[in-house]
């Protein structure tokens, strides 16, 4: 195995403890809202405080790994959101809660943009779309794995020690990432000199990380992608936040149910990522960059708006699951292509460009979360939201036509 393939499958790993982390919340929201007495605006505000938080912290992170290396601001990052996800389990109101999980969104804030510079750093040009793509199927896996894992250990050790044990999980990578990976492929033991050659002769990127921000801010490539992703967090963050209460309360489903759905809805993602990624690198070979990074992801997300819009419409709770799992499906051909943009437009400041739209991203996903449990709330609707989601989907799909990925800023 390249030594580059192994860093590939330390960040997978990475990938997959990231959300089962982050989709945890989710999962075990009935008994965190029953034990401290939270509605569903309070969850929502709860659940908001992650996402601004990291949209927040998101870009600063993002140039510190272009500055000083994906090896140490990844494992700050890692031990950091691994403490607060161990202390989300001594909630005992809202107001901690809050705070902790603002504060865990902090330490998460700057993981994926990292990743992205590890993967500038570490592959030739014509891999990263591969490689992105393997990082959010993994991220998807997570997601999958989550219900299955948390929900029987919820009944076995309690949904307060489930949050313990993740945080021991994160805190074993950081160690094991920090003392074995390298900045650069050169400096790695065990490499051989054809692939250091290899990866550094084909991997586009230079050692300079100055930007021109007034160019940067001020081009209108940078604020496309920014809106794209901004809109298309709409969606994924429901999945991330919401969809166990939508099938629970929303739907009446039991938690079998919820449970399979949620597992479902990733485990298609995962195949969307790696469908998304493998695809856009193989059309960008046949028909330029260009087309294929716009045709994947424009069809992607423009398919997800219209299962979003069916899923609301159908009163048949399975039909409406299957659906939305599709939708997740198809929306995440987009995700992988979406971050390897970044690298394309970015190029050495790759993490701060991932870091830019991801801010953006962010943003959406805490518009969205709390949007979502005040709609709910005061109207005791739960389709509402998802027509909403859907109309944004639409629009981040007709930015692929503006989004150029070879107008590089680096």
């Amino acid at each position: 195995m390249k030594t580059r393939h192994k860093v590939l499958a330390i960040l997978v790993l990475l990938s997959i403890i990231t959300f089962l982390d982050r989709v945890c919340m989710n999962v075990v929201s009935k008994y965190v809202k029953a034990d401290l007495e939270l509605d569903n605006q309070q969850f929502g505000y709860i659940l908001g405080a992650f996402s601004l938080a990291y949209a927040l912290f998101e870009l600063p992170t993002g140039i510190l790994g272009d500055r000083i290396g994906p090896r140490r601001i990844l494992t700050r990052v890692v031990l950091w959101w691994s403490a607060f996800t161990a202390l989300t389990g001594l909630a005992f109101n809202f107001v901690y809660l809050l705070v902790v999980r603002f504060l865990f969104g902090i330490g998460e804030a700057g993981a994926y943009p990292n990743v992205g510079v590890a993967i500038a750093r570490w592959f030739p040009a014509h891999e990263r779309g591969r490689a992105q793509a393997a990082i959010w199927a993994a991220a998807r896996i997570g997601g999958a794995l989550t219900p299955l894992v948390v929900i029987p250990l919820v009944h076995a050790v309690g949904w307060r020690l489930a949050f313990v044990v993740l945080g021991v999980v994160g805190a074993v990578w950081a160690t094991v990432w920090y003392l074995w990976f390298r900045d650069e492929p050169a400096e790695i033991a065990g490499i051989t000199p054809q692939e250091v050659e290899e990866i550094e002769t084909q991997r586009q990127v230079n050692q300079s990380h100055w930007v021109d921000w007034k160019k940067a801010i001020a081009e209108p490539n940078i604020l496309y992608l920014m809106l794209m992703c901004h809109l298309f967090f709409y969606a994924a963050y429901f999945f991330t936040n919401w969809s166990a209460t939508y099938f629970q309360e929303g739907r009446g489903m039991s938690e079998e149910d919820t449970k399979k759905f949620i597992s479902l809805s990733y485990f298609l993602g995962a195949i969307g990522c790696l469908v998304g990624g493998f695809l856009s690198d193989w059309l960008v070979k046949k028909r330029g960059l260009r087309f294929g990074r716009r045709i994947v992801a424009g069809l992607g997300l423009g398919i997800s708006s219209l299962l979003f819009l069916f899923a609301g419409l159908t009163p048949n709770n399975q039909l409406a699951g299957y659906l939305l799992a599709l939708c997740v499906l198809s929306k995440d051909l987009a995700l992988p292509v979406a971050f390897v943009t970044c690298v394309d437009i970015g190029k050495q400041n790759s993490g701060t460009v991932t870091g830019t739209m991801n801010f953006a991203g962010q943003l959406g996903g805490f518009f969205i979360t709390i949007i979502f449990g005040i709609i709910v709330k005061q109207t005791h609707n739960f389709e509402l939201p998802l027509f909403l989601i859907s109309g944004c989907l639409a629009v981040s799909a007709l930015l692929w036509l503006k989004i150029d990925p070879e107008k590089s800023i680096g």
